[in-house]
């Protein structure tokens, strides 16, 4: 079994990767879509590029969760990952051909998909005494997204959107480097003899509601992620405006991570997540019907502290909980395998297709995805281990 023992917490050393972790998707999510926009591609052929990343998320995270348990080296599959997908990435500079880019995008996410799980287990290896305090130090990723939304929008008003890969990879290079300082944990091998358990563990019917509510939560910011940008820009938003109105929702993530440890004490998870689910019901309608109201856009920007954040942390948490020590690693792959990875994949790819019907329809879509998960929670994500009195 896998030790995690109580250590000083190295608190930078963890927000430093989490900043560049989350400063390269702050260039990506609102941009890559516009980038691709113009190159010609269709909505559709978007759509299914964009989910490529999402889609190599449902394999890559277990194979190296697997080979972390197993080896207990999880600070080599960061490195290796963090430098893989660089070398990977260096690709979209010879061919912008369809085919081209998307192997290209397979390529380096199958690797920069492999570290942000085992930097989460790292993470939580140093807050066995107060995992609460997790929102803390995961705000700086919030922190490095703003930075870099905020700063492209800026850019790509005064420069051409194709420097975009030289951002992506300046950023991919970022987060290699911060991998090299990251802090080894008192984490040992695990005994893979046990992975019959894992499986029964990965099955209760709990466990399976769980990955299936977070599944239907991705899938509906799989549509924000692909079309938001395209949207905005289809409604006469410059490209500044777009990187502001994509920040305020991080901002307000900031808040909730600085908060979500005396929230989750005093509410507990369950009903973290119902809320985090209704009101992205709510933000999704807003968005779809009133996309061209600062005042109403920017409360459902709002809402992402919750949609995202406040969600993400409880998660996170209900991984904790539900999972034991020594399964962590395996245990936050398959989250984020089937939560990001099926999930993000499924909304990139249908929900192109639904706005090529109508873009409204794609925002419908969404906020029918996060009411059916809703639903599921309210009536199935019932377990003693997600109550209040089950913090530690």
């Amino acid at each position: 079994m896998e030790k995690f023992t109580s250590l000083p917490v190295p608190y930078w050393r963890l927000s430093a990767f989490y900043f560049c972790f989350f400063a390269l998707l702050g260039a990506l999510h609102p941009y890559w879509s516009l980038y691709l926009y113009s190159k010609g591609f269709t909505v559709s052929d978007i759509g299914i590029l964009l989910a490529m990343p999402m889609a190599t998320k449902i394999i890559a995270p277990n194979i190296w969760g697997w080979l972390s348990d197993f080896t207990g080296k999880r600070l080599g599959v960061i490195r290796v990952g963090a430098f893989l997908s660089c070398i990977f990435f260096l690709g979209i500079f010879f061919d912008q051909k369809f085919w081209s880019i998307a192997l290209v995008m397979i390529g380096y996410s199958f690797f920069w998909n492999a570290i942000l799980p085992q930097h989460e287990v790292i993470t939580l290896s140093y807050l066995e005494k107060s995992p609460e305090t997790y929102g803390r130090i995961r705000l700086w990723g919030s922190i490095g997204f703003i930075i870099s939304v905020l700063g492209g929008g800026l850019w790509f008003d005064f420069n051409d959107i194709e420097t975009l890969p030289i951002v992506g990879l300046l950023l991919l290079i970022g987060i290699f480097v911060a991998s090299i300082f990251l802090p080894k944990p008192f984490l040992y091998k695990s005994d893979d003899r046990n992975s019959k358990a894992f499986v029964f563990f990965a099955t209760r019917p709990i466990v399976v509601v769980f990955l299936l509510v977070g599944l239907l939560v991705q899938l509906s910011h799989g549509v924000y992620y692909s079309f938001f940008s395209i949207y905005l820009e289809s409604y006469g938003y410059n490209r500044g405006e777009i990187g502001a109105i994509w920040s305020i929702g991080v901002i307000a993530e900031v808040f909730i991570f600085l908060l979500m440890y005396r929230i989750l004490i005093y509410f507990g998870v369950r009903k973290i997540i119902l809320l985090c689910l209704i009101l992205g019901v709510i933000r999704w309608l807003i968005i779809g019907y009133h996309i061209e109201s600062l005042v109403l856009l920017v409360i459902a920007q709002i809402f992402h502290a919750f949609t995202f954040g406040a969600f993400h942390a409880a998660c996170i948490e209900c991984v904790r909980r539900l999972f034991e020590r020594n399964y962590q690693g395996k245990a936050q792959a398959l989250y984020s395998s089937c939560c990001y990875g099926a999930g993000g994949a499924i909304g990139s790819y249908t929900g192109g297709f639904a706005w090529e019907v109508a873009p409204i329809f794609a925002f419908n879509y969404a906020a029918i995805s996060s009411l059916a998960a809703f639903f599921l929670t309210l009536f199935w994500l019932k377990d003693k281990k997600l109550s209040i009195d089950n913090q530690v």
